[in-house]
């Protein structure tokens, strides 16, 4: 499913305009990623955990040449899902 396709269904069961479920999705997309850059999780009961997650330096190597790189630090978004997402997909 890609976001033309969640829009038209969150439309369709809201039984509201495409352009307020496109709106509605951005406004949610626009704050899980503020939040998380904040470096703040969030949480969202029985679906899972936005969170920022530190990765540290490290060293790589290039594929075309085998040398050694240093592969600079980042801070990675990660979604770690709750149990009630987890016994939806597996039961």
């Amino acid at each position: 499913m890609n976001r033309l396709e969640l829009v038209e269904k969150i439309a369709a069961k809201h039984e509201i305009s495409k352009a307020e479920a496109a709106r509605i999705l951005s406004t949610i997309t626009e704050e899980i990623i503020a939040t998380v850059k904040n470096n703040d999780p969030l949480t969202i009961v029985g679906f899972g955990t936005f969170k920022l997650q530190d990765r540290p330096e490290r060293q790589g190597r290039n594929p075309a040449t085998g040398e050694a790189i240093k592969i600079p630090a980042a801070k990675i978004p990660k979604f770690v899902p709750g149990s009630a997402f987890k016994d939806a997909v597996n039961g």
